[in-house]
């Protein structure tokens, strides 16, 4: 029998941003886009009172709480955030499956006989969690994954849910059939005109009978997740593919200029998460969108692996000037974003060239960036293409 915990960060981009700044405490938050274009990729719970959720439009959910505090977001806060959150989980378990940056599948299983029991393994990890990072944790405890994740969520925010063994099916028996894996609205919908609305109508139900109406794979699927039969591992946690950043701007851009002062921003943050992550990128992406929601993207390999910022944003900017631009025949900009691929450690070792010295002055000087910003804050240090005629960061 395994013990299986689900650790979830609550509210956590808006959380940090609480937590960063505390005249937010306490305030509707909206962490996302522009009111016109953008939509909600976080809130804080002080929000979700106005029925405001992630995904909805930005607009709609300032139409609802008029007085919601809007802010950018910022990755590379959430990055730095998520990468001491799983240097925590990593003191329970060598198991560790990252679903997203702020929440991890744990067996600690092999771990109880040092450690303790999963409760006391949960409360250890929440007790760290809001004492390192002065964030807030749900853990659910359970033998099997589904129902860890579900006792996660269910006492949010600030939740400890333990499942035991024998009553695992008396915890998801009453729960809708929503709570399953693989249940959407189509397949609720199709489970409601059989009269099945619970995760123990399911368990009841002929599984013989489940896979005539949703087929083999479903059918069966569905059944065995009623039962409480779960048999998939926590899967240790893969190194990112891909670190990227992209924004759609409040009105179109026809300048290429512009975009070029835009991606020099996004490639510093890019490069400021690759070191964040102790990783360096050998391949970069261009993303460019149109105002008629066409989209294309440029790729080249760069002749050595980088976390330099400057690297990377010349590179974008030149495929950016590989891309048409042509206002009158729907080719505005409405999005842009840069991507580093083809990652590797930082430390693994590199082929020396006539330019490495530079290259290496190049990421120097992107180390002594991050430690400032540590320090002092992001805005301690900016480029001066960045900064409006006061002096002022043109992003304020």
């Amino acid at each position: 029998m395994r013990t299986i915990l689900h650790v979830d960060l609550d509210a956590f981009y808006a959380a940090v941003e609480q937590r960063d700044d505390p005249a937010l405490r306490g305030k509707p938050v909206l962490v996302g886009g522009s009111a016109r274009r953008g939509v909600v990729a976080a809130c804080s719970y002080e929000a979700r009172t106005f029925g405001i959720h992630s995904a909805m439009a930005m607009a709609e959910a300032l139409r609802r709480c008029p007085k919601a505090i809007v802010v950018r977001h910022r990755m590379e806060r959430y990055a730095e955030a998520s990468h001491a959150f799983f240097a925590i989980l990593g003191d329970y378990s060598p198991e560790v499956e990252g679903l997203s940056l702020d929440e991890a599948f744990l067996d600690v299983t092999a771990s109880e006989r040092l450690l303790g029991d999963g409760q006391t393994i949960g409360l250890a990890i929440k007790q760290r969690v809001r004492e390192q990072l002065s964030l807030v944790a749900s853990v659910g405890v359970a033998p099997i994954k589904l129902a860890a994740k579900i006792a996660s969520d269910i006492d949010k925010p600030d939740g400890l849910r333990v499942v035991v063994p024998d009553q695992l099916l008396a915890f998801l028996h009453p729960l809708p059939v929503t709570r399953l894996w693989g249940v959407g609205e189509t397949t609720r919908e199709v489970l409601a005109t059989m009269g099945l609305a619970t995760i123990g109508d399911v368990a009841r139900y002929p599984e013989a009978a489940l896979v005539g109406r949703l087929g083999a794979t479903t059918g069966h699927h569905l059944a065995a997740l009623a039962r409480g039969e779960d048999h998939r591992p926590v899967v240790r946690e893969h190194d990112p593919v891909t670190i990227g950043h992209q924004e759609t701007f409040d009105d179109d851009v026809d300048d290429k200029g512009e975009l070029a002062v835009l991606l020099l921003d996004q490639a510093d943050r890019v490069a400021a998460r690759l070191r964040a992550a102790d990783l360096r990128a050998r391949a970069v992406v261009l993303i460019v969108k149109y105002d008629d929601f066409r989209q294309i993207t440029r790729r080249t390999t760069l002749d050595a692996a980088t976390s330099d910022g400057g690297v990377l944003a010349r590179t974008a900017i030149e495929l950016l000037a590989k891309v048409a631009i042509e206002p009158r025949k729907g080719g505005r900009v409405r999005l842009c974003g840069i991507a580093a691929t083809q990652l590797e450690p930082r430390d693994a070792p590199r082929q020396l060239g006539f330019d490495e010295a530079a290259r290496a002055r190049g990421e120097r000087l992107g180390d002594t960036i991050d430690k400032l910003a540590a320090k002092y804050g992001k805005g301690a240090i900016r480029r001066a293409v960045h900064l409006d005629e006061a002096g002022n960061d043109d992003d304020d």
